[in-house]
């Protein structure tokens, strides 16, 4: 029996021709993975957009202000500030706290916008309200540094001091809510930020539990006895 040629393949309607590869695992798994974060844009999408069309006049000053006030860390620095006159362990949690906001602030904007080039929100698409307009940042969408740093202070901090871990985490977490009230982010800008703002303090920790605290000057480990 003489073998099908490509004329016979054309006239059956099969264009690929024999050559054509069956799909393989990988682009199986590319094909599912690109259709779950297809439906992650779209249901971060739908809550940004039911943000927006909630009016919230109460809230909207407080989390504006709470957004500027979050600009380049300022509550962090504070907040570490007013921990570093406590001495002792909250002095120490405070340094540690700041060494989180730098590694998240590095690895946001030296890695994270710059490799995922994410535009952002477009507010008046999205009929947010003026009450909330803070400034709509030049650097990409994604990750959110404000949301990275918050939380990479918080989770350092609430290792060292754990009776801090409580509120500093529900501040940082109302700083996140804040960027996308405001409209400047999406919520999964949001929820990466978080996430490396949590990797970032595991990075300062790891780096404070190799450095031995500082002892003050006299200090003899006998004094430490009963």
């Amino acid at each position: 029996m003489a073998e099908p040629t490509d004329a016979d393949a054309d006239a059956d309607g099969d264009t690929g021709g024999p050559l054509t590869p069956a799909p393989g695992p990988v682009s199986a798994r590319r094909r599912a993975v690109d259709a779950v974060l297809g439906e992650l844009r779209a249901v971060y999408g739908a809550l940004y957009a039911a943000v927006a069309a909630t009016s919230t006049p109460t809230l909207d000053r407080a989390l504006r202000r709470l957004s500027h006030a979050a600009d380049h860390s300022k509550v962090s620095f504070g907040i570490a500030a007013a921990f570093a006159l406590g001495g002792g362990r909250p002095r120490r949690a405070a340094l540690v706290g700041l060494g989180a906001v730098a590694v998240a602030s590095a690895s946001t904007n030296l890695l994270g916008k710059r490799l995922v080039h994410k535009a952002r929100p477009d507010r008046e698409a999205a009929r947010v309200t003026t009450d909330r307009y803070v400034p709509m940042p030049a650097s990409a969408s994604f990750p959110s540094g404000h949301t990275a740093a918050a939380v990479a202070f918080a989770t350092a901090v609430g290792v060292v001091l754990p009776e801090a871990a409580v509120p500093l985490g529900a501040l940082a977490g109302a700083v996140g809510y804040s960027r996308v009230h405001t409209g400047v982010h999406y919520p999964g800008d949001v929820a990466a930020g978080a996430v490396l703002g949590i990797a970032s303090a595991a990075v300062a920790l790891t780096a404070a539990a190799a450095v031995p605290p500082l002892r003050r000057p006299g200090y003899r480990r006998s004094d430490c006895r009963e």
